[in-house]
């Protein structure tokens, strides 16, 4: 420990602006702290953040190419660009990994995203600089998650830091790393998609289910796109559908049609990187019987007691839900007509308003703290609702595609909100009612 006594009158000011460096004020407001002499172990919060996770492609090639010391000045220059970009976007640097950055957006996923995009931009003008000086372009990639975390202090009596502990980490971390395999520089997860409210869904488009340790249901995957050069943007934006059911297809085991479409969709934008791994992906299935996908034989969504929260009323309300979107999945499936098909799916949207009131009920009448986070939530997805009953009507897309959409935005979405936000409501009404 630092005895601060030891220093002469005047210094503290600038000692307290060192520790700044190292445990951002940010983190100490977090935690309701004036400074960082306030701090002590086991001190936490909980609270719904977006977690940016970045890292520098193919570094360790590139530092095997450097001296010590030039691996710590590229390290500093890189860092020092992107550093700023985080700050400037409500963005809280949680702690550099070597060449990755891992960062905590506390305020929105708007923020989060809006974030990731400047660091590319700012990226661009940091590679103009690099190749004036003769230095090679760098490329990176960045992911984003949201959700519930709790921040605070871990370690002994001598030594402690600041930390975050949550699954939600290890979503992020493993978005980010998916932006390799499918050569795009910008990947955010479902909770980060379902969470934003002003940025433009246009240039956003779905690329994959994946399953992640600890989850009961696969997690979808999208690709922001925004920072494409404009061709490659507005190509993507305008052959949204034809890539989505391609995707669809590939999923669902249809694979010599998922192959045919992309083959249609790489005439048209021949450099797309995800279309051109999930040609390969086509053709690895045909040659080896590898398929590459997270969906199962079933379509339908099963009620499992590990999806119980322990509160009967609320329990009964999700068994019904998952009983209305099964019908609405085989209604679809049997080829039903556009009548039946949307008055099973208005019948579903009126059950899950129903059921999202009784719930921001008991969350008011028990003073649930995230309350407003839930009721954000449950507002989005009904939005989500009417979206998808005008795909319908309109059924311009394949069943199989209809079906896609279907996991994607409600079955997905309804399992991982039961055994997330809804469980963690669940222990908390267990606490408060003892």
């Amino acid at each position: 420990m630092v005895d601060l006594n030891q220093y002469p009158h005047g210094s503290l000011q600038e000692i307290m602006k060192a520790y700044d460096r190292f445990v951002p004020h940010q983190f100490l407001k977090l935690l309701g702290k004036k400074s960082i002499t306030e701090v002590k172990l086991g001190d936490q919060i909980e609270k719904s953040m977006t977690i940016l996770f970045s890292d520098i492609r193919n570094f360790t090639t590139l530092s095997e190419s450097m001296t010590p010391q030039e691996n710590f000045n590229f390290l500093n220059s890189y860092l020092n660009q992107m550093e700023p970009v985080i700050d400037q976007h409500n963005g809280i640097i949680d702690k550099f990994i070597g060449d990755a950055i891992m960062a905590l957006f506390p305020t929105s996923p708007d923020h989060a995203l809006e974030g990731a995009i400047a660091m590319l931009q700012k990226l661009k003008v940091y590679n103009e600089g690099r190749q004036k000086a003769g230095y090679a372009p760098i490329n990176i990639g960045i992911g984003l998650n949201t959700g519930l975390l709790m921040l605070g202090t871990v370690g002994g009596a001598n030594r402690m830091e600041g930390t975050v502990i949550s699954d939600a980490v290890n979503l992020a971390s493993r978005t980010e790393s998916m932006t390799k395999n499918y050569g795009v520089n910008l990947l955010i997860s479902e909770h980060t998609y379902y969470g934003l409210k002003r940025f433009n869904r246009q240039y956003i488009r779905f690329v994959d289910r994946v399953m992640v340790k600890g989850k009961m249901r696969p997690q979808s995957v999208y690709e922001v796109f925004v920072t494409d050069s404009d061709h490659v943007r507005e190509l993507k934006k305008n052959t949204i559908d034809l890539f989505e059911e391609a995707i669809a297809h590939y999923h669902f085991k249809e694979v010599l049609r998922a192959k045919k479409l992309l083959t249609k969709y790489l005439e048209i934008n021949p450099h797309d990187y995800p279309a051109k791994a999930y040609f390969e992906r086509c053709e690895r299935f045909l040659n080896m019987g590898i398929h590459e996908g997270t969906d199962e034989v079933d379509y339908t969504v099963r009620w499992t007691p590990e999806m119980s929260i322990g509160h009967s009323l609320i329990d009964e309300q999700h068994r019904e839900l998952f009983k209305n979107t099964n019908t609405l999945i085989k209604a679809v499936m049997q080829g039903k007509q556009v009548a039946e098909i949307e008055k099973a799916i208005s019948f579903l949207n009126d059950y899950v308003v129903n059921h999202f009131r009784t719930e921001e009920e008991l969350m008011q009448q028990h003073e649930y703290p995230f309350f407003k986070i839930q009721k954000q939530q449950h507002e989005r997805f009904v939005r989500y609702f009417v979206k998808l009953k005008e795909e319908i009507s309109k059924l311009k897309k394949n069943r199989l595609y209809l079906l896609f959409r279907i996991k994607i935005f409600i079955v997905d979405w309804l399992v991982n909100h039961t055994t997330k936000e809804d469980m963690h409501f669940g222990l908390f009404l267990k606490n408060k009612i003892k």
